[in-house]
C-alpha cells in the first residue's frame, strides 16, 4: 500500500497489473491512437496543398488528384481538419463569411394591441410578371387582421400611411411591431414614425420565415382558400377580394389556434361565453352518457392567457 502511494497508483491498478500485465489502461495515461496521423505525414498533408499543383484545389479535389497519381496521404477529412488547425482555409475571392445574425428578441402579447406582425405579400395580375401587393398588418394575440391596404408597388411612404391612419382614424397603441428585413419594413419614414408613437420595433432575419410565423400563416390561408382568384384583373379587383376576404377571417373564420371561435369573438371577449357554454354541454353529454368516458375528463376549451413571437429557448 505505501509503495503504491510513492509511485501515484492505486492497490487496484498494481492488482490488475499483476493479473493482467503492465499495460496501463488508466484514463490519465497516454496511449497510442493508430488512426492518428504522424507528425510526418501531417508535414505532408501540409505540403502537397500547399504546392503549387494543388494550393487553388479543394481536398476533395485533391485526393482523387493524388489517387490517380498512385499516391494516398490522408482522407478529404483529415486534409480539412489539418489545414484547419494550420489556419490554411480562407474564402477565395475576397468573399465575406456570412454573419451569423442573433435570434429576434422575445414578445409576449396577453391581450390585444400589445404585439402586431406585418408583412406584404404579392397578388398576381392577369400579366405574368406583375403583382398587386397586399400589406397587413396581424395582432398575435387574436389573430386579428387590424389593417390592410393593396398597392401597386412596394413603398414605404404606402407602409408610414397605412400605420399613420391606425393611429389617427382609430386612436389605436400597441407597444411591439415585428416586420421583414425588407426595405418597406425598414425604411426612415416608416421607423421614425413608429418611433415618434413610442413603438418597439424587432425584424426577422434574412431568408428566415420561421421569426415571423403569424403573418406567413395568415398569407397560407390566404392564398389556400377557396376562392382565390389565381390572377386578379386590376387592383380594383385585388382591393375587393381583400376586403371580403378580410371581413370573413375576421367575423367568420374559426380560428384553430384561438380554440375555433373567430378573431373578433377573441378580440371583444365573446370567447369566454362561448367556451364556458361548450364546457357545460361536454359535461351534460358525460352526465348522460357516461360509459362513453369513463374515467376520462371531458375536454376543457379556453382562452389562451398568453402568445409569444420568437420564444427564448429555456
Amino acid at each position: 500500500m505505501k509503495a503504491c502511494e510513492v509511485v501515484g497508483i492505486s492497490l487496484r491498478t498494481l492488482e490488475r497489473w499483476k493479473l493482467e500485465g503492465m499495460k496501463d489502461k488508466r484514463k490519465c495515461s497516454s496511449k497510442r491512437v493508430v488512426r492518428k496521423l504522424s507528425p510526418e505525414r501531417r508535414e505532408e498533408v501540409i505540403a502537397v496543398c500547399n504546392s503549387e499543383k494543388y494550393r487553388d484545389r479543394t481536398p476533395h479535389e485533391i485526393v482523387p488528384m493524388l489517387l490517380d497519381e498512385g499516391r494516398y496521404i490522408a482522407s478529404v477529412r483529415t486534409m480539412y481538419r489539418v489545414l484547419k488547425e494550420e489556419k490554411l482555409l480562407h474564402l477565395r475571392n475576397g468573399s465575406r463569411r456570412r454573419k451569423k445574425r442573433p435570434k429576434p428578441p422575445e414578445r409576449k402579447a396577453s391581450e390585444p394591441n400589445k404585439v402586431w406582425c406585418w408583412d406584404i405579400t404579392w397578388m398576381p395580375s392577369l400579366v405574368k410578371g406583375m403583382f398587386y401587393y397586399a400589406y397587413v398588418i396581424i395582432d398575435i394575440f387574436d389573430r386579428f387582421i387590424v389593417g390592410w391596404t393593396v398597392h401597386e408597388e412596394e413603398s414605404e411612404e404606402h407602409s408610414k400611411d397605412l400605420f399613420e391612419s391606425l393611429s389617427r382614424g382609430r386612436n389605436i397603441v400597441f407597444e411591439y411591431l415585428h416586420a421583414d428585413n425588407g426595405a418597406p419594413m425598414i425604411g426612415t419614414t416608416l421607423v421614425t414614425f413608429l418611433q415618434s408613437v413610442d413603438v418597439k420595433v424587432s425584424f426577422s432575419r434574412p431568408r428566415t420565415s420561421n421569426d415571423n410565423p403569424f403573418i406567413e400563416s395568415f398569407f397560407k390561408t390566404m392564398k389556400y382558400t377557396p376562392g382565390y382568384p389565381m390572377r386578379f384583373k386590376d387592383i380594383s379587383h385585388a382591393r375587393k377580394w381583400m376586403a371580403d376576404f378580410v371581413n370573413w377571417y375576421n367575423t367568420q373564420h374559426l380560428h384553430s389556434s384561438i380554440g375555433f371561435v373567430t378573431p373578433e369573438q377573441m378580440r371583444n371577449g365573446k370567447a369566454l361565453e362561448i367556451f364556458r357554454k361548450r364546457n357545460e354541454v361536454m359535461e351534460q353529454a358525460k352526465m348522460e352518457n357516461p360509459e362513453c368516458w369513463g374515467s376520462r375528463e371531458t375536454i376543457q376549451w379556453k382562452t389562451v392567457d398568453e402568445v409569444i413571437l420568437n420564444p427564448e429557448k429555456r
